[in-house]
């Protein structure tokens, strides 16, 4: 971003329009607070048990799975995917919700209207009786050295995509490491 455009030639001149040696979009950085994990800010990680992470301590590599999202299995320094094996460092991970949640009167609550309406007017408190059912998917994706692999977890009820997000941001944590 620093160089002149080599492709510019007569009146049409498009790209940067800085002068030679200034930085592009705030690199290097200029403002504290501002960027990637450790430029001045303390995120204070987590293991999964709430036990704070020592800062500096690596990631344990190879050895037993520290997370597995649908058939996306993260190891200490890779991701092992049906696909491949991706490397965990600089890893993109990204997550669709995908699922719905209906409420519907159950069919039971109906016929228990129409029974008790005839005999007292409390009958219509059955209309009150409501069904919550989830159905789809939670997309996963994640990216790694130009590979990408994808993969569709089900959703067991409106609390799915809240778990998958958590297991998420547990691998994006250990992709920044």
């Amino acid at each position: 971003m620093s160089e002149p455009n080599p492709y510019a030639d007569g009146e049409y001149k498009w790209g940067p329009t800085q002068p030679p040696g200034t930085p592009g979009y705030g690199y290097p950085n200029p403002a504290p607070g501002y960027g990637y994990p450790g430029q001045g800010q303390d995120y204070s990680q987590t293991m999964p048990a709430g036990v704070p992470v020592p800062m500096g301590a690596p990631a344990p590599m190879g050895g037993a799975p520290l997370v597995s999202i649908g058939d996306i299995t993260v190891m200490g320094d890779s991701i092992v995917t049906p696909a491949g094996t991706l490397a965990l460092r600089g890893a993109v991970w990204n997550a669709t919700d995908m699922s719905r949640t209906e409420e519907k009167i159950p069919t039971h609550a109906i016929v228990l209207a129409i029974v008790f309406f005839i005999f007292c007017l409390l009958g219509l408190l059955f209309l009150l009786m409501k069904e919550k059912t989830t159905t789809g998917f939670i997309q996963v994706t994640v990216t790694s050295g130009g590979k990408h692999h994808s993969t569709m977890i089900p959703a067991q009820g409106p609390h799915t995509f809240q778990t998958v997000m958590g297991q998420i941001n547990y691998a994006r944590s250990l992709s920044s490491m």
